[in-house]
């Protein structure tokens, strides 16, 4: 070969590595197994775990110092770090090859993004044999500002963050550190940029445009994810440049933890969630005597609707209950006789039971304080299970799950029906307040499904109890003077470094909404049809209901006449003790000065839904549930729903036992048996005189149909015996 195809073919290779001309060729042939990144940890927290599992996963080989030793350097919210230092120049003394390119970075907040042959191309494009990060922001000397030398396009200031170079050039440069532990590491390195004689001596310069670092303090807008196929990026969008690795520091923390949902492969369009499935604590070989003990915390601090209904699904939740122990706090009077009932029936079932009632006039961040306390005192405690009232837990498998997932904190992801309001935060404001992450949206939606790093959870969460004798052992979690308790709880989770997380891999439930919850009534929940209409439905609409179209539910006893399941038994019993609890049945007499014209024709012992003031609800439920039966039944008739009177009337044999025979006002008439015969009464029924057509056995929570006017002239059959309820409304007169 000639010479000069030899020089061609160099010059080619440097070209293809994309190097600067000006690098020695030999500097390119530097393996990828010359870097060794060099971190300081002296514990391994989450941030610290999630940082080896990105270098474990470009395969970096990682050298951790410190580990075991008490940390003495400060936090990220004061000068310090000088430990650091400390340990890595006594470190470097130890390294004898000085081919070792070492990559010094923070680890608690540092996530890789790239691999080492990119930061090894990236590093020798630079020119130089020390690299530092670089910052907008200069700390913590702001005095040394003009001392910085300029630059033509990038950042000015030193990050001691991270920073890589060769052995011998860093040895010389950490080699001047006689410094304390609690002294700055950044005012050291950075003292030594500015002089130009040490720049020039260790051949030092800084990573302006972000292409090997990015730190996130004062570059977030400019910092956004990049989805690439299997794998997804951080870009810089001022630079546009792709940064090989991501550093939360200062008070980036949350920012950092957003990114690393995704970054490297966390959670991918392609792929969807890639580590939801590592490090589980499987359950499904345990015999039921080795499950982890679990103390659930249920706490309830305000009046609630379908309080029972909560009890009912805790009793169902799919675990066994000798590995239970209950922590119930009661704030709410409302409640006594929900709680009691439920403690009375089924509280002997599991393993133990504190209960704290509303006469200890407890607070509820006190009480909040005292559960932990229950499972941090326990030594066989393993977790604590918070679950606030409000919480519908329909997956009964919700406890088994989350223990599954073996992480700190995790929360089952649940939102207000129909709302995007949910249980967790994905980002916080600078005033520590709620902020919607660029994500939130989706999550909440279930249009990306996974395992989420969040600042915040609340109502419901499973929190290993290690950490409430280790990194949260302190008695009081939950008080603050600015901050409401559960606010002030995840603020001390986020300082202590543990991670929160909230899952939507599976559908869990909702959370109620309790505003507007009336306790005037004897049964409340009947008037949740606005605020919480899926649960309403669940408590009140018969279950049948859904399927009355598909499985021809529809019967038609008479001609024109439909029946069909309408209410549940307990919707029935409701209405029927609201009403007698009320009391106030009109006395059956024409004169009746609750209608309009003060006369009724043919009148019953009754009493109107204004009178309990449930004519909207009542309005809401025909509009909801017996328009689409009607529009079904009678087609090419739309209704609105116009209903002058709706009431509950009640037949007793010595009151009112039948009703003679009459044409209602109304286009049709709706009529829900509320309760059973040859149970509650004997007789009763409808007969369609023009038909000779009767219904004699009602069936409780079925509503007969029929149109009210001309064709359809009925009266009600004697009651004989007992008492006799039925729901009417008049529609469309």
């Amino acid at each position: 070969m000639q010479l000069w195809q030899v020089l061609s073919a160099v010059f080619l290779a440097c070209a293809l590595a994309l190097l600067p001309l000006g690098v020695d060729c030999d500097e390119q042939q530097l393996r990828e197994d010359k870097i060794v990144v060099v971190t300081v940890a002296t514990k391994e927290t989450d941030g610290f775990k999630r940082f080896m599992r990105s270098a474990k996963h470009f395969n970096y080989t990682v050298k951790v110092l410190g580990r075991g030793q008490k940390w003495k350097g400060g936090d990220y919210l004061s000068p310090g770090g000088g430990q650091k230092v400390r340990i890595l120049k006594a470190a470097l003394e130890e390294m004898k090859d000085e081919d070792k390119i070492i990559l010094f970075i923070d680890s608690y907040d540092v996530i890789f993004a790239s691999s080492p042959k990119e930061l090894l191309k990236k590093f020798l494009q630079a020119q130089h044999k020390v690299v530092f990060s670089s910052e907008t922001l200069i700390w913590p000397d702001r005095h040394l500002e003009d001392k910085h030398p300029h630059v033509r396009e990038g950042n000015r200031f030193l990050g001691s963050g991270g920073f890589i170079g060769y052995l011998p050039n860093i040895k010389r440069m950490v080699a001047e550190w006689t410094g304390e532990d609690d002294d700055s590491d950044q005012l050291f390195f950075t003292k030594i940029y500015i002089n130009p004689e040490k720049r020039k001596s260790i051949n030092m310069t800084l990573d302006s445009k972000c292409r090997l670092f990015q730190n996130l303090h004062g570059a977030l807008d400019e910092v956004v994810l990049k989805f690439e196929d299997r794998h997804v990026r951080a870009r810089n969008l001022l630079y546009d440049t792709l940064p090989v690795i991501i550093h939360g520091n200062g008070p980036t923390k949350l920012q950092l933890n957003y990114l690393g949902n995704y970054i490297p492969n966390t959670w991918t369009f392609e792929t969807g969630c890639t580590l939801c499935q590592e490090d589980l604590r499987p359950l499904g070989n345990l015999k039921e005597s080795e499950y982890p003990l679990v103390v659930i915390g249920v706490f309830i601090q305000q009046p609630t609707p379908f309080v029972t209904v909560f009890f009912e699904r805790l009793l169902k939740l799919q675990y066994p209950k000798n590995r239970l122990k209950l922590f119930i706090f009661n704030k709410e009077p409302h409640h006594e006789r929900e709680v009691s009932s439920f403690l009375q029936e089924h509280g002997s079932l599991y393993l133990d039971v504190k209960f704290i009632g509303p006469e200890e006039e407890m607070d509820g961040a006190t009480a909040r304080n005292l559960g932990f306390d229950m499972c941090r005192k326990q030594k066989d405690c393993d977790y604590f299970f918070n679950l606030d009232i409000e919480v519908v837990l329909k997956n009964e498998n919700t406890l088994k799950i989350l223990i599954e997932q073996n992480l700190p904190i995790v929360a089952p992801l649940l939102t207000r029906s129909g709302r995007l309001w949910s249980n967790f935060w994905g980002a916080i404001s600078a005033e520590g307040y709620y902020a919607r992450s660029e994500d939130y949206v989706e999550l909440v939606q279930g249009r990306r499904v996974g395992i989420w790093n969040v600042p915040y959870v609340t109502s419901v969460y499973l929190m290993k109890a290690g950490l409430l004798r280790s990194e949260l052992s302190d008695d009081d979690l939950f008080h603050s003077h600015s901050l409401d308790a559960d606010m002030a709880f995840c603020e001390r989770v986020r300082n202590k470094g543990v991670f929160m997380y909230v899952s939507n891999m599976d559908t869990f439930g909702r959370i109620l909404s309790t505003e507007n919850y009336q306790t005037s009534h004897l049964h409340n929940d009947l008037w949740q049809i606005f605020e919480n209409p899926e649960d309403w439905q669940e408590r009140y609409i018969h279950e049948n209901y859904t399927h009355i179209m598909k499985d021809k539910l529809i019967e038609t006893p008479c001609p024109d006449v439909y029946w069909f399941p309408i209410f549940s038994d307990i919707a029935c019993n409701h209405l029927v003790e609201e009403m007698e609890h009320f009391g106030k049945w009109s006395g059956g007499a024409n004169v009746d000065t609750r209608i309009q014209g003060g006369y009724e024709n043919v009148p019953t012992i009754d009493i109107h839904m204004n009178q309990v003031n449930y004519d909207k609800e009542w309005h809401q439920f025909l509009l909801e549930y017996i328009a689409p039966v009607t529009e079904k039944m009678y087609p090419g008739y739309y209704t609105k729903c116009t209903t002058p009177l709706n009431f509950v009337v009640r037949y007793k044999p010595d009151e009112q036992p039948l009703l003679e025979p009459h044409h209602d006002a109304s286009t049709f008439t709706i009529n829900i048996a509320l309760n059973s015969k040859d149970v509650d009464y004997q007789g009763g029924g409808c007969r369609f005189l023009r038909y000779d057509c009767s219904v004699e056995a009602p069936r409780k929570g079925w509503a007969l149909m029929h149109p009210g006017r001309l064709t359809h002239y009925h009266e009600g059959l004697p009651t004989t015996a007992g008492v006799r309820y039925i729901a009417v409304s008049f529609v469309d007169p």
